[in-house]
């Protein structure tokens, strides 16, 4: 696992997918399972931060 905050956009995005897969095809213990959640909402606030700094760019880009 890398550390979240040097994870591109992408990267992220691929984790989340595979610990969605995981999810379902896979039965997990609690502790597991509570990890797995921890990380995908980790990742998932890092999405939206990446996608909210890229929206501010493109509207300055925009306004200029």
């Amino acid at each position: 696992m890398a550390e979240i905050t040097e994870m591109s956009y992408k990267e992220a995005i691929e984790e989340i997918e595979k610990i969605l897969r995981s999810l379902r095809e896979e039965q997990n213990s609690i502790d597991t399972l509570s990890e797995r959640v921890a990380r995908a909402t980790e990742l998932i606030a890092l999405c939206r931060e990446r996608l909210r700094r890229a929206e501010s760019e493109v509207n300055k880009i925009i306004e200029e």
